[in-house]
């Protein structure tokens, strides 16, 4: 009987931990072997979005456009194809345009959807075409402002998932989980409408 109970109890656990699952196996090595409590954002309270937004959504109407919610607005699953999908577009993005830094300050920021060359922006707003030009849902694909170490203003893309929400970013060729990102957070669009933007409530210690 202790036997059988022991069996029980290892099969239990190896379904809690999703070894069995084909899909979660695909992802084991990956940033999403969180050891420890998934952590997803927060949206705080509604803030003006970035300057530059405004007329970036100027330029691009079809990238602010609110989307019909389906199914109340959930995350997206975390299947092997889509987190293939999110290393391919974030890895090809980062190749394809090359770095080129503002030194005009605001006056000198364009957002512009697969430059040639251009900023953190650039990347962003081009990574999160491409996710959505694949299917993904534009409520889980943010464009989000941080500081840096270094006290730099810089846009990422967070991708909202059931496996938590994960930072496509330039500064690194990997996908990284928001919680273990060293960067300050200051808003975010909001799943809702994405002409909206909110702060962020803070990252537990």
């Amino acid at each position: 009987m202790r036997k059988i109970l022991g069996l029980i109890a290892a099969s239990a656990a190896v379904f809690a931990i999703g070894v069995n699952s084909p899909a979660k196996a695909g992802l084991l090595g990956s940033p999403l072997a969180l050891r420890g409590a998934v952590q997803f954002i927060k949206f705080d309270r509604p803030t003006l979005p970035p300057m530059t937004f405004t007329q970036f959504c100027l330029k691009y109407g079809d990238e602010c456009k609110p989307r019909r919610m389906v199914f109340r607005g959930g995350r997206s699953k975390l299947t092997a194809e889509r987190w293939a999908e999110l290393k391919s577009v974030n890895r090809e993005v980062n190749t394809a345009i090359q770095p080129e830094r503002n030194l005009e300050g605001l006056a000198g920021e364009k957002w512009l959807i697969r430059p040639v060359s251009g900023d953190c922006n650039d990347y962003a707003v081009t990574k999160r075409h491409e996710l959505i030009a694949k299917g993904w849902p534009a409520r889980n694909v943010l464009l989000s402002e941080v500081v840096t170490d270094s006290g730099e203003h810089h846009l990422v893309v967070v991708v909202r998932t059931t496996a938590g929400d994960l930072v496509l970013d330039n500064l690194s060729g990997g996908i990284t989980p928001w919680q273990r990102t060293p960067y300050q957070w200051v808003r975010i669009q909001m799943p809702k409408n994405p002409n909206y933007w909110a702060s962020l409530e803070p990252r537990n210690a």
